[in-house]
C-alpha cells in the first residue's frame, strides 16, 4: 500500500490529464488526507518530509486545474 501512495504522489500532469472526473476527485480527497496527516502528524515536533507535502500539493493542484478545465471546456491535454 505505501508503494502505490509513493507512485501516486509522483504523478505527471499527463498522468492526471487522462484520468476520469471521478479518479480526479478521488485523487484531491486521498491527497488532501496525506497532506493532513504528514502535517498534523507529527504535531509540533517539526521533522515533516518537506518534499511530500510539496508533492501532495502539486498534484491536488494539477487535478483541481484539470477539472476545473473539463468544466469550463478548455482540456489541458496535449
Amino acid at each position: 500500500m505505501f508503494a502505490a501512495k509513493k507512485l501516486e504522489s509522483s504523478m505527471k500532469y499527463t498522468d492526471i490529464a487522462k484520468k476520469s472526473d471521478q479518479e480526479l476527485t478521488e485523487l484531491v480527497q486521498t491527497e488532501r488526507e496525506n497532506l493532513r496527516e504528514v502535517r498534523f502528524g507529527t504535531a509540533g515536533a517539526g521533522s515533516r518530509d518537506l518534499k511530500k507535502v510539496r508533492t501532495a500539493k502539486q498534484t491536488i493542484a494539477w487535478a483541481l486545474t484539470e477539472l476545473s478545465a473539463r468544466r469550463h471546456g478548455n482540456s489541458n491535454e496535449n
